[in-house]
C-alpha cells in the first residue's frame, strides 16, 4: 500500500478508523474465543468459571503461598506480596499484629 499519497490529515483520519476497527476486531475474537472455551468446557461437564479457578488452573500458586489467613473467613489469604488487602489493614488498624494472622 502505497501511503505517499496521503494528506497528513487524510493518515490521521485513516490511522483513526484503522485504531476502531482494530478494536472492534478485538472484541469480536474476544467473543469468539469465550464461546468457543465454554463450549470446550460443557463438552468436559464444567463450566468455564470452573476451568478458570484457581483449584483448576493452579492459579493460587502463582500468586505465591498464603502467609496469612483472616481469622474468620479461611477464604481470604495474603502470600505477604504486594499490596496489603483491606481485610489486613483493618486488623492492623485495631492495634493488631499481623504476626497472629500468620499462618504455620
Amino acid at each position: 500500500m502505497n501511503l505517499s499519497k496521503y494528506s497528513s490529515q487524510e493518515l490521521r483520519q485513516l490511522k483513526i478508523e484503522i485504531d476502531k476497527e482494530m478494536k472492534k476486531r478485538r472484541r469480536d475474537e474476544v467473543r469468539q474465543a469465550q464461546k468457543e472455551l465454554r463450549s470446550v468446557a460443557e463438552r468436559y461437564g464444567f463450566s468455564l468459571s470452573e476451568l478458570l479457578s484457581s483449584a483448576g488452573t493452579g492459579a493460587s500458586a502463582s500468586k505465591g503461598v498464603a502467609k496469612y489467613r483472616h481469622p474468620e473467613d479461611a477464604s481470604k489469604t495474603w502470600s505477604g506480596r504486594g499490596r496489603k488487602p483491606a481485610w489486613i489493614k483493618e486488623w492492623e488498624g485495631q492495634g493488631r499484629s499481623l504476626d497472629e494472622l500468620r499462618v504455620d
